[in-house]
């Protein structure tokens, strides 16, 4: 334990990180993991500690771009130090290999490591001419998936072309292109990461809650793990209060649109998108598409290029108040309640003052005075 704890002390000093720059990633991880602060410490110790775990990416029908997002993560050092705690043994675009050497070090993980490595997918997998539309050292990518996928401790499918086929699948599908669930269904522990690209602090998080806890977090119903997929963007979204008060972007730059009003009118689907982009944002949580003033097109959901569509044009009708419910109508509602809101304050700051204003007259005025008693104690009336 003490030798794996210098080691990475070591590590982290040649490569210019603070122990308070380690400390603040582990805190960003507990925070990204919707865990409270405290388990900053916890992950820390897994870090250090934990064995390197061996990790190997696949890429297939796909643009790079969810590798282009990870190699510019940071937050900080964040490639640096996982893949310092990872063992990568095995990624086309950025290992050193080439031609049979980098096949055979792919080769040597699947048959020396079974059950003891992790496979990251990148891109979907077609399927058709027998898989002819996508080979790697004249094997196809279904073969390389299914042999890679089947022998590994976990498969994580990052990107909607790996989670959901992607565009590759959509019809009229000429290549068979396929997701990773449906190309592998044999495939252990399958984990969605979709988005175009996927957030690297997603991918970051699902290997650090594996160190951390042994075992991999649990998931939603398309298997993406909940503490980046469980709430949608609508539900975080720095927005949220100009929906509640009906105040909407009516047109690109006008005077809403500079304030920060609300984007659904303008095609945003954060309200049936459910991914953590709010929270964690993007270079570095530097800002992400709402934060610039864009609407969320729900890259992160299945088929989102037909289900979203048009993206600058708003959804017919909105969760949560009926699918007849238009966002007009909506607007016209919110905007009454809270007219209604202050309205009925007004009435009850009136009343208060009118009650209090009558109390104060009645402490004002002289009592009456008592009717004098007789020794009897009954009035002299009596």
């Amino acid at each position: 334990m003490e030798e794996r704890q210098s080691w990475l002390n070591e590590e982290l000093e040649r490569r210019g990180v603070t122990r308070r720059e380690f400390a603040g990633f582990c805190g960003v991880m507990a925070t990204v993991l919707a865990l409270p602060k405290a388990a900053g410490a916890r992950i820390a110790e897994a870090i250090q500690t934990r064995e390197k775990p061996t990790l190997v990416w696949l890429e297939f029908q796909d643009c790079a771009g969810n590798t282009e997002s990870f190699l510019r993560s940071g937050r900080p050092t964040v490639a640096d130090i996982v893949l310092d705690t990872l063992s990568v043994d095995y990624h086309e675009t950025i290992m050193a290999a080439a031609g049979h050497q980098a096949e055979e070090a792919l080769a040597g993980v699947v048959r020396d490591k079974p059950g003891g490595y992790i496979a990251v997918v990148e891109g979907s997998i077609p399927t058709g001419a027998n898989g002819a539309y996508c080979t790697i050292g004249g094997r196809s990518a279904l073969d390389i998936a299914r042999e890679v996928c089947e022998g590994a401790a976990a498969t994580i499918a990052i990107g909607t072309c790996a989670a959901f086929g992607g565009l590759p699948a959509a019809a009229p599908n000429p290549t068979g292109a396929l997701s990773v669930a449906d190309a592998v269904p044999r495939a252990k522990n399958l984990i969605n990461l979709p988005a175009c690209p996927a957030n690297a602090e997603n991918l970051v998080g699902v290997i650090v809650y594996y160190l951390t806890f042994n075992r991999f977090p649990p998931t939603d119903r398309y298997r993406r793990p909940l503490f980046a997929y469980g709430k949608s963007i609508h539900d975080n979204c720095e927005r949220r209060a100009h929906y509640d008060a009906g105040q909407y972007v009516e047109a690109w730059g006008d005077e809403g649109h500079r304030t920060g009003y609300c984007l659904y009118k303008m095609g945003c689907k954060g309200p049936v998108t459910f991914q953590n982009c709010p929270n964690v944002g993007w270079n570095s949580g530097t800002n992400w598409p709402i934060g610039c003033g864009h609407p969320c097109i729900g890259c992160a959901e299945p088929d989102f290029w037909d289900t979203m569509t048009p993206f600058y044009s708003h959804m017919a009708g909105f969760p949560g108040f009926g699918v007849h419910s238009s966002i007009d109508r909506v607007g016209l509602w919110a905007t009454a309640g809270v007219a209604a809101a202050f309205a009925t304050h007004g009435f009850v700051q009136l009343g208060k003052r009118y009650m209090h204003a009558r109390a104060e007259n009645n402490d004002s005025e002289p009592e009456e005075p008592a009717a004098p008693a007789t020794s009897s104690g009954k009035g002299a009336d009596e």
